[in-house]
């Protein structure tokens, strides 16, 4: 089973009608996909009942994949106490229940950041971070491209299935050291993560510009592009009995409507956006 969503669902204007409350912005999303990436989770740690507001916002067979606090994969830079961590963790796990007591949680994403590297102390902070999670589904995406160098790649993969780590594949512009190379290996029998983060290399190495962030996913994926991950996706799919993917190009309005394209490519049942009201000065045929 191929499943297709976006991160986040509050950015994608062209789901919505005008004038739509953010509060029933989820909703609406559940009526084009079944499964979204939860980034704000990557900021803050939730309350319960905003999880719980979202599970009863969303059909059976809907499902979140979360994002890990950043915190727990080392992005804020700070020197934690080891009881601060287990609180960290223990916080995180219980702010999800509502959505893993529903059945509608993917799986928790840790995105390491660029600095971390392949090395002994990194590798140790993977098994305790697991440990910590537990029996939740844990899946991981590396930005550093020493996890997949030609002498470490095979071992990393090993690593990833032996301690239980489903293995989020990335499409993404190859800028080395800060980023990895598609590699189409499943760890894990039960789920593959693929996620598109676009392929602006210029953007992807902005971080210093103050729109850094919508620079870095500015980018709409063409026909033969996705005609080519349509492949990817059907070889994985015999690999793994689920590949969920995530469309990240969320900065230029791009990635609903790359998600739309690829459930078309995959002869999957989707629903017609909403028609776009025409603005007065759309027409330019027409005069005042």
């Amino acid at each position: 089973m191929i499943s297709i969503g976006l991160a986040g669902w509050g950015d994608h204007d062209e789901l919505y009608k005008t004038g739509i409350r953010p509060q029933d912005k989820l909703k609406e999303y559940n009526r084009y996909f079944k499964l979204v990436e939860v980034d704000s989770s990557y900021y803050a740690i939730h309350k319960e009942d905003l999880y719980s507001r979202w599970a009863s916002d969303t059909s059976k067979d809907f499902s979140f994949l979360v994002k890990a606090y950043q915190g727990m994969t080392g992005h804020t830079r700070q020197n934690y106490s080891e009881a601060d961590m287990e609180g960290m963790f223990r916080s995180f796990s219980e702010s999800i229940k509502p959505i893993l007591d529903a059945g509608k949680l993917k799986a928790v994403l840790f995105q390491y950041p660029p600095w971390f590297d392949c090395n002994r102390i990194n590798v140790r902070l993977l098994r305790t971070a697991k440990e910590r999670m537990k029996n939740i589904p844990v899946a991981l995406e590396f930005r550093h491209q020493s996890w997949f160098s030609t002498e470490m790649s095979e071992k990393t993969l090993l690593f990833m299935r032996e301690e239980g780590w489903i293995h989020s594949i990335c499409d993404e512009p190859q800028v080395f050291p800060g980023s990895v190379p598609v590699v189409l290996k499943p760890t894990n029998d039960d789920l593959t993560i693929v996620r598109f983060h676009g392929r602006n290399t210029d953007g992807w190495t902005a971080s210093g510009a103050k729109d850094w962030r919508e620079v870095r996913y500015l980018y709409r994926y063409n026909h033969e592009e996705l005609l080519e991950w349509k492949e990817n996706l059907l070889k994985l799919e015999k690999e793994t009995r689920e590949v969920c993917v995530i469309f990240n190009n969320n900065s230029g309005g791009d990635a609903a409507a790359n998600a739309l394209q690829l459930i078309d490519l995959l002869g999957q049942e989707s629903t017609q956006l909403p028609p776009k009201q025409m603005d007065m000065f759309d027409d330019t045929t027409k005069s005042c």
